[in-house]
């Protein structure tokens, strides 16, 4: 597919400073990214249980997320490391190739007649995606010079909030403005589930073709390049020690924003697995077991607030260049952590429902700075011939967090918690306070 390059591939180039609609275009393929991630994550539960899934058995289903972004993110960053094709470039071929793999597993997900072959298509959707997106953190890093890469970061983050917002939506949609049907139509997923995935996987090939059409990239600087990759061939072993040398030897900057990002994601994972059933439960007051009419309409009302998060997200996203030039990158990213954790906490506070939309914007402002503030941060302190390696790896400190509170938080609800869903929000707004307070003291802007 590509010629394996050399490191340091685009060391000596002078990069010059990007107009605004550049930036759209190298960015715009990532809301085709997250409109399918999106989905994903807003009907797989959903998509399981139809198919039969006991609520004991979901969080193992879920899974394949995290344990594919655990071993496909660095091989993808380290094979782009030392791509190049001569039409495609470094990291467009793997924008390309995980787009059309994604988005035929989004038109096949919905068609999934039982529930070990959803769980199947969602292992190889997940890797599709990962093969897509890993790069795209670096392909801005790798394009932009040291004063845009927080513009291009926060633009990133504005499609993620855009993509997650109308995905959202999307179901409901198809609904209220089409007349599509909520019935099963034959089928065990319902029609606006169904259109929504075919949907989402026409957008994801859309949006990527058009970043990989409208933009370029650096092209090697050594004319001997191309002897160099036939020195630098190592197959898998030495690939795989090349990935644990890397880590072994993290830039010192990364390692404590590393330490931030472990210490960020279990807060936002606690909100995922419980602030929608938490608001259904104790603040509209239902009970899943009798079927009530409170308890569902306490999950629509929590999926319209987190609908809200999105939006705040895409809309603070256009702000955080002008926070970084006031304050910085490190201070900007703690202001933002410590809105959302108090955000998280005064969940577990609230008794009308209308103040989560306060609750939730204040999330909101946060999710914009974990989505480009960290990334931003990270890609100035990294060598330029290792930054897919490194965006790969750094992966590892959200996954991780997830793998843990997958495989245990369930066990400390029950025993510590009394299965008290909106305490253990609080507890995510918590550690994002924590996560606020570490990165005050241990990052350094200079580094």
């Amino acid at each position: 597919m590509a010629v394996s390059a050399p490191s340091k591939i685009v060391s000596g180039i002078q990069k010059p400073t990007m107009g605004f609609w550049q930036i759209w275009n190298m960015c715009f393929g990532f809301f085709g990214i997250q409109f399918g991630w999106s989905l994903q994550m807003g009907n797989m539960s959903a998509i399981y249980e139809f198919l039969g899934a006991s609520p004991e058995q979901i969080p193992g289903l879920w899974l394949a997320a995290p344990m594919t972004g655990l071993l496909v993110q660095p091989i993808i960053g380290y094979m782009s490391d030392r791509t190049w094709h001569p039409r495609l470039g470094r990291r467009r071929p793997y924008f390309l190739v995980g787009a059309i793999l994604s988005s035929l597993a989004l038109f096949i997900m919905p068609n999934a007649s039982s529930l070990w072959m959803a769980a199947g298509t969602l292992w190889i959707l997940d890797s599709c995606i990962n093969v897509s997106m890993e790069p795209f953190r670096a392909f801005v890093a790798d394009n932009l010079n040291e004063k845009q890469r927080a513009y291009g970061f926060a633009m990133q983050s504005m499609f993620i909030g855009l993509a997650s917002f109308v995905a959202g939506f999307l179901p409901r949609i198809l609904v209220d403005w089409f007349g599509v049907s909520r019935d099963k139509s034959g089928g065990s997923i319902p029609e606006n589930i169904m259109l929504s995935f075919y949907i989402g996987g026409a957008v994801f090939l859309t949006a990527v073709l058009y970043t990989v059409i409208k933009s370029k990239e650096y092209p090697p600087v050594d004319a001997d390049w191309k002897e160099k990759v036939k020195e630098s061939n190592k197959g898998f072993g030495g690939g795989v020690k090349e990935i644990l040398h890397s880590i072994a030897h993290m830039p010192n900057k990364m390692k404590r924003l590393a330490l931030v990002n472990f210490l960020t994601w279990p807060g936002l994972f606690l909100m995922w697995f419980y602030y929608s059933t938490g608001v259904a439960a104790d603040i509209f007051k239902g009970d899943p077991k009798t079927s009530s009419d409170l308890y569902t309409q306490g999950l629509e009302y929590a999926n319209t607030t987190s609908a809200i998060l999105n939006l705040v997200t895409f809309a603070f996203s256009f702000s955080l260049p002008f926070w970084v030039g006031k304050i910085g990158k490190k201070y900007t990213h703690t202001a933002c952590l410590l809105i959302g954790g108090l955000g998280l906490i005064s969940v577990n506070y609230v008794e009308q429902p209308f103040i989560l939309y306060f609750s939730m914007g204040m999330v909101g402002i946060a999710w914009a700075s974990i989505l480009s503030m960290p990334y931003s941060m990270l890609a100035n302190c990294l060598p330029e011939d290792k930054i897919g390696i490194y965006m790969g790896i750094f992966n590892f400190f959200i996954v991780l967090p997830e793998i843990i509170a997958s495989l245990f938080f369930g066990k400390i609800m029950s025993t510590f918690l009394n299965n008290d869903r909106l305490l253990a929000v609080l507890i995510g707004g918590v550690l994002l306070i924590i996560a606020a307070i570490v990165c005050a003291i241990i990052i350094k802007e200079d580094d």
